[in-house]
């Protein structure tokens, strides 16, 4: 009997890694992880760091994260309950990737917007 090897193709679209570049691939999600890359955060903070994020998204994204092994939620059993989010291994070897991705934006936001568009980040 001949054995074959699944390898993944992210161009098929039900392949479960075109599902996972699509979670990675979220506004949301690159800028969670970028926050998430400095350490632990409870959601207040990273709703007050990610401008703009509603409630609604930040607990949506965070629990597909959490789903996906790239974030990990810490209860810890106090009154009341204290919250943390932080990355897994898998979510902390995302942030080279994904701070590449950062730099770049901010590098080519001008030259994609004319030279006169005004800068509306730091």
């Amino acid at each position: 009997m001949e054995h074959t090897t699944y390898v993944p193709d992210p161009y098929s679209r039900n392949c479960p890694s075109r599902q996972l570049l699509d979670r990675i691939g979220d506004r949301w999600t690159v800028l969670l992880v970028g926050v998430l890359s400095t350490g632990p955060h409870r959601f207040n903070e990273l709703q007050r760091k990610v401008d703009g994020i509603s409630q609604k998204m930040l607990t949506q994204t965070l629990r597909n994260l959490e789903r996906d092994h790239i974030v990990h939620r810490e209860v810890y059993p106090e009154s009341p309950p204290r919250v943390e989010y932080s990355l897994t291994e898998a979510g902390r070897s995302l942030c080279g990737p994904l701070k590449s991705l950062e730099m770049w934006a901010v590098a080519h936001y001008q030259a994609m917007h004319g030279e006169d568009s005004p800068l509306l980040f730091p």
